[in-house]
């Protein structure tokens, strides 16, 4: 172990072997060198942003195991965002500050391909200056494949339309083995990696997340973080790596054994220590916890994502994210903890440091 913790320290990239034996690292050891990349970088800032999650229908076509969002599952209640509700939730966010909206959908196959592209339009041409931040990669194939448009002509209609960035959404575990019992039928992990390949070549960032947890093991892990990494090194298009920690509650995995608060955070720490060119690790506070994602800022983590003001999908899994958090106190919460907060964009500018 002696010579991965060298290895590292003198600045060589750390191989598949290297980061599964990560893991067996003492935590403390692992939270150092996480902490010392992290610092490089960031010092004590921790970066966060105001901005509105909105998940505009869930009802879906593929059927994943994991998932307690989508109406074709455990969730009895189906609806369909109208563009004038979804409109309305914009005009309230902005007002409450908000420069970034997330939206992120199920796949709804019923819903027209208009009634996924024409929202985005009428939301930039209302609010030019919003930060639109749309369609996962497994949206867009399922797009693709169901309206008989090509990718790229997916990607085309994103940017024609006021698409600013991608969320990660949908990468869940690149194991084709582990992927296709959990999330059968949906994008394929080859098609996830190329559809961020195309979206980076058109000039464009993107974030990309890994859902772990469940049933992969620690080796699976570590190929998802390479085939990112892999990946950025060819088109340096990730602002921000965000591993997801698996929801039990109200889905069909069944998982008996939920990873603990270390294994958690060895996750955060080894995705710092490997992800050597992915600018931002994200402790995604609503699947994490507020208090565990805090302390996975001294496990790499710099970014908690945002105020979010609403959230559905986590918390239709079981996450206590389904009113966001306010603005002060995600401030406060930051500040107790011993960082410094920092108001970001969505592309990671800096727009204000709370000292």
């Amino acid at each position: 172990m002696n010579n991965i913790v060298e290895k590292f320290y003198s600045g060589k990239r750390l191989d598949f072997e290297d980061g599964v034996k990560l893991f067996e690292l003492d935590i403390f050891e692992l939270g150092k060198m996480a902490d010392f990349t992290r610092v490089k970088k960031y010092g004590k800032k921790v970066f966060f942003n105001i901005n509105r999650h909105i998940n505009p229908t869930n009802i879906c076509v593929d059927i994943c195991k994991f998932c307690g969002f989508s109406a074709n599952r455990k969730n009895p209640n189906p609806y369909t965002m109208t563009h004038d509700e979804i409109l309305n939730i914009v005009q309230d966010a902005v007002k409450n500050g908000a420069k970034e909206i997330h939206i992120v959908s199920a796949h709804n196959a019923d819903a027209g391909l208009d009634w996924y592209f024409d929202v985005f339009k009428k939301i930039k041409d209302a609010f030019p200056s919003i930060h639109i931040k749309a369609l996962t990669a497994a949206e867009i194939e399922f797009l693709s494949r169901s309206y008989g448009v090509s990718i790229d002509e997916v990607l085309e209609l994103m940017l024609k339309n006021g698409v600013d960035s991608m969320p990660g959404g949908g990468a869940e575990i690149f194991d084709e083995g582990v992927r296709d019992f959990v999330c059968k039928g949906k994008v394929s992990s080859s098609e996830w990696l190329d559809i961020h390949k195309k979206w980076h070549k058109l000039g464009k960032m993107s974030n990309a997340t890994m859902l772990f947890g469940h049933i992969e093991k620690r080796e699976h892990r570590i190929d998802h973080m390479l085939r990112l990494r892999a990946l950025q090194d060819e088109t340096n298009g990730f602002n921000a790596f965000i591993p997801l920690v698996y929801q039990r509650e109200n889905n069909f995995l069944k998982v008996e054994k939920f990873p603990t608060g270390q294994e958690i955070l060895k996750t955060m720490a080894i995705s710092r220590i490997m992800l050597d060119n992915i600018p931002h690790i994200k402790a995604y506070w609503v699947t994490s916890t507020l208090n565990l994602a805090l302390l996975a800022c001294e496990f790499g983590a710099d970014d908690l994502d945002g105020t979010i003001q609403k959230e559905s999908i986590g918390s239709a899994s079981g996450a206590q994210s389904a009113n966001g958090i306010k603005l002060d106190e995600m401030i406060s919460f930051i500040k107790n903890a011993g960082f410094t907060p920092v108001e970001r964009d969505s592309l990671y500018n800096e727009l204000k440091v709370y000292e």
